[in-house]
């Protein structure tokens, strides 16, 4: 099975491309804050891993394996700032199954833009990619990232009681929200 990346998907406010090299900066802008790190069990990336965290999105233009993953950058309707990213990995083939992950830049936080870039990607998981199921694995703390989970439909299946380690060695625990197609709340209408 061979899924195409797609060039660029729209939504009312957003728009979902591919990364290209100018959007280094802005990239490192987020995912070098304690913040954002604090809850993805890494530290703060550095320059050169965001660099080659792009380069790598940049190559992959098809998801054909296990473990593949495409990342989408986000921006503001007419903007080519990058203000977060949404993550699309092929977790099962035989399963059809993937894994969606996000990760915003706090300053734009608060303004449901995590929740229709994820809406959309998860539209796409399975409209496009014929997933079967769609899972996210998050950090038990992270409540912004739990209440994304619900406005998007998705249900706790697991939650994993100090399973990972934070780089402080601090113990984390971590909640596994899913879906299957019939469960996404397509709009969400607390947002209007």
């Amino acid at each position: 099975m061979e899924l195409d990346v797609p060039s660029i998907l729209t939504t009312s406010r957003l728009d979902i491309t591919p990364f290209g090299l100018g959007d280094l900066d802005d990239r490192l802008a987020y995912q070098s804050r304690d913040d954002v790190a604090l809850y993805l069990y890494r530290a703060p990336l550095s320059r050169e891993a965001c660099a080659a965290g792009i380069e790598r999105a940049i190559a992959t233009t098809a998801l054909t394996a296990e473990g593949d993953t495409m990342m989408f950058a986000i921006r503001l309707h007419g903007e080519h700032r990058v203000i977060g990213e949404v993550v699309l990995t092929l977790s099962s083939l035989s399963a059809s199954q993937f894994e969606i992950g996000w990760v915003f830049n706090p300053e734009h936080s608060g303004k449901g833009y995590a929740t229709e870039a994820a809406r959309a990607i998860a539209g796409l998981a399975f409209s496009s990619y014929g997933a079967h199921r769609l899972f996210a694995r998050l950090d038990a703390d992270n409540e912004r990232s739990v209440l994304l989970c619900g406005r998007l439909g998705f249900r706790r299946e697991a939650h994993l009681v100090e399973n990972d380690r934070h780089p402080s060695g601090a113990w984390g625990s971590e909640f596994v929200y899913a879906a299957l197609e019939q469960d996404l709340v397509r709009e969400d209408s607390s947002r209007r």
